[in-house]
């Protein structure tokens, strides 16, 4: 099998979205004194969105990104845009009542609306693509994604779902893994990197001051806050902090109730255009339901982008594309021939109870933050800015009171132990998966 030296942007993580983003912005390095209404840290989803719609509605906004627009996860991820906000939001019924519940069901279809919306009214350029279906590994699977689509319908969702049995599943996926799916044609996949870039342009057009390389390194708290990077300070009465993963520890208050884990995608040298056909008839995004899921689709030049593999243990492994080709092949074993042209990896941010985290800091009112999108951030993080942005604007807080009112544990064992503990127990959950 051939070998393959990808190009890549040195300042990103050597990804296929990096070598062919369309358009990447260059933004300043913070010098010196800057004064905003309000101050953003971190420049992924969340933070670049926040800017968009606050600087829409008329604020001087500064955000401060620590390397490079979509350096973090933002521009790593599956790109796989799905509806939800995660898993069995029924638990919260006790805290927030059967409509609470309700209406978080709601924003996690609403989430994907708001990206739609976003796309057509800039006009980005980001291979948008619809269709995804959700497969299922084992009958339990398939009953649970029936028991979905019957929720879904009687939500009202205005978009197409359909159930596979395990003779239809062949029909999106090449594979003889699953024995059935659930297709949702409101959902779907697209380049990250290229949405991202496209909404960064619209918040600096917009009157955005956006700084790449301006890592904060203090944040002085108080009516009039100030955040100091090595070059330079912002004046702000109002932050928000969007830093998720990668906030680190900046705001320990936060950082220790978000666990980083690794995740990881390998893109395959481009693919002919039957052996792409037969791997995913209907160009679809597609996902297993397993612990240690599996997610892979089509880019726009027909590699498979094949991701998964989530890691708790903080060490990424040494060899991306040797660790995640097997998991691969498991699932596409036509593909043994195939080069691997591309393999990264990045942090997604976990939260205990897998549901985001959007708020204020206690005993900070003007301090706003979201984070912990558990996989799920490419649509969550626009819904978590949008909410942001009424918050700090005093518009209707309904949705950000909502999360709001969630209480987050802190992961035990502090930061060096906290990790290696639910890597434990992600791992009894994959246990009592196969038994």
């Amino acid at each position: 099998m051939s070998q393959h030296t990808p190009t890549h942007s040195p300042d990103h993580a050597p990804s296929w979205y990096a070598a062919s983003a369309r358009k990447a912005p260059a933004f300043p390095v913070l010098q010196g004194e800057a004064v905003a209404d309000v101050c953003i840290v971190g420049g992924g989803f969340t933070g670049v969105n926040c800017a968009l719609e606050l600087a829409q509605r008329g604020y001087r906004v500064v955000l401060l990104e620590s390397r490079l627009i979509g350096w973090g996860a933002s521009g790593r991820n599956g790109g796989q845009l799905i509806r939800g906000l995660g898993h069995n939001l029924a638990r919260f019924t006790p805290l927030l009542g059967q409509t609470g519940v309700q209406r978080l069901t709601h924003y996690g279809l609403e989430a994907v609306e708001l990206v739609r919306q976003r796309i057509e009214q800039l006009a980005i350029d980001c291979d948008l693509t619809w269709g995804y279906c959700d497969l299922a590994n084992r009958p339990q699977h398939l009953e649970a994604l029936q028991a979905e689509q019957v929720t879904l319908t009687n939500l009202g969702y205005r978009h197409a779902l359909r159930l596979l049995g395990a003779d239809e599943v062949h029909e999106v996926v090449g594979s003889s893994r699953y024995c059935g799916g659930l297709i949702d044609m409101g959902s779907g996949h697209l380049q990250p990197l290229d949405l991202l870039h496209g909404e960064a342009l619209a918040a600096a057009q917009r009157g955005a001051a956006l700084f790449e390389r301006s890592a904060v390194t203090r944040i002085d708290y108080g009516a009039t806050l100030r955040i100091h990077t090595a070059h330079g300070v912002v004046r702000s009465p109002r932050l928000i902090l969007a830093g998720n993963a990668y906030l680190g520890a900046l705001e320990p208050q936060l950082s220790a109730k978000v666990l980083p884990a690794g995740s990881y995608i390998i893109a395959t040298e481009p693919l002919p255009e039957a052996l792409a056909q037969a791997l995913i008839p209907r160009n679809m995004a597609l996902c297993d339901q397993r612990v240690a899921l599996d997610y892979y689709r089509l880019s726009r030049d027909r590699r498979l982008l094949f991701g998964g593999a989530c890691h708790y243990s903080g060490r990424d492994p040494a060899d991306i594309a040797r660790y995640m080709r097997p998991k691969m092949l498991a699932v596409f074993p036509q593909l043994a021939q195939v080069r691997i042209d591309y393999a990264w990896g990045g942090m997604i941010g976990i939260g205990a109870n897998r549901l985001p985290q959007i708020g204020r800091l206690p005993a900070q009112p003007n301090v706003w933050y979201a984070q912990a999108y558990a996989g799920h951030g490419l649509n969550t993080t626009h819904l978590a800015a949008h909410l942001l942005a009424q918050a700090v604007h005093g518009e209707d807080s309904t949705g950000f009171d909502l999360f709001a009112a969630v209480p987050h544990p802190t992961f035990p064992g502090g930061p060096w132990l906290r990790a290696p503990l639910l890597a434990l127990g992600m791992l009894w959950e994959r246990l009592k998966e196969r038994l």
